[in-house]
């Protein structure tokens, strides 16, 4: 488990398509009129404790809990949340919170712009299709093709 996790895939592809995708948990949280099975967080606690139960290496409470809940959040129920929240209920992607490990954070995000800042480690960044970047500005969306670095679970966005 240990060099899984160290390793640039941290977490196992397969399983979390048949968990996201096939078994449908990745939407549990999500209303179904957004493509998700609008369930309640018991139902998704009990996906968190079987997970961690076995040790399951999936991006699970990262990107179906905490991002999708602070998508949530927005209210929106159409637009680009809504059909991030599509995708994600779908397991076509996967979305976390970039706020560092540690309250300290030498370089946060500003918005000048564009969004320019460094923040990390992220948990499950390595994982992420998408990152959700707070700021004082909003919260934004940035796809992590560019913005993570595969060398370490940290975010870099210009």
């Amino acid at each position: 488990m240990i060099a899984r996790t160290e390793s640039d895939t941290p977490y196992d592809p397969q399983l979390w398509k048949a968990l996201a995708a096939d078994i449908g948990a990745a939407g549990l949280l999500i209303p179904e009129k957004l493509g998700g099975q609008g369930a309640t967080h018991r139902e998704a606690a009990v996906v968190i404790e079987e997970l961690g139960r076995s040790v399951a290496p999936a991006p699970y409470l990262t990107s179906s809990v905490v991002a999708t809940e602070t998508l949530l959040a927005l209210g929106t129920q159409d637009g680009p949340v809504a059909g991030l929240l599509a995708e994600l209920a779908a397991g076509r992607q996967v979305a976390v919170l970039a706020v560092p490990f540690s309250a300290a954070v030498a370089d946060p995000a500003t918005l000048t712009g564009a969004l320019d800042g460094t923040l990390g480690p992220i948990a499950d960044a390595a994982a992420a299709d998408v990152l959700l970047v707070p700021t004082t500005d909003g919260l934004y969306a940035v796809a992590t093709d560019a913005a993570v670095s595969p060398s370490s679970p940290s975010c870099r966005s210009t």
